[in-house]
């Protein structure tokens, strides 16, 4: 089992940056892949950004050039930093781990772009 817990989440104004953290309770290193998902209010949850142990990764077409998704394997934590936001980022984003064929989710944390 492994435990994911989301952070760094809040309201900001459009243009602003904001980094969040997925702390793991287990290490990372492990992992065949690591992600950050979004879900807007009424809408499903999408894939972000994605990072593979084989070291490849993509992202959303919405969010490519404002985001990047790295890991710090040593504090077993991805993270998501996130650069000029817009309105249409606001959403609950959850952090993903992928290992051993398991899927594992944090709880979420809420990001808001308001003026």
């Amino acid at each position: 089992q492994v435990r994911l817990v989301e952070s760094g989440g809040g309201l900001v104004q459009p243009g602003e940056s904001l980094r969040l953290s997925c702390a793991a309770s287990r290490s990372i290193f492990s992992a065949s892949a690591l992600g950050w998902y979004r879900q807007a209010p009424g809408k499903e949850r999408e894939l972000v950004a994605r990072t593979t142990s084989g070291g490849s990764t993509n992202y959303a077409d919405s969010v490519k050039g404002r985001f990047t998704i790295s890991r710090d394997n040593a504090k077993n934590t991805v993270y998501l930093q996130m650069n000029s936001l817009k309105p249409e980022d606001t959403a609950v984003y959850y952090c993903k781990m992928e290992r051993f064929g398991t899927g594992y989710w944090g709880q979420g944390t809420q990001v808001t772009v308001s003026s």
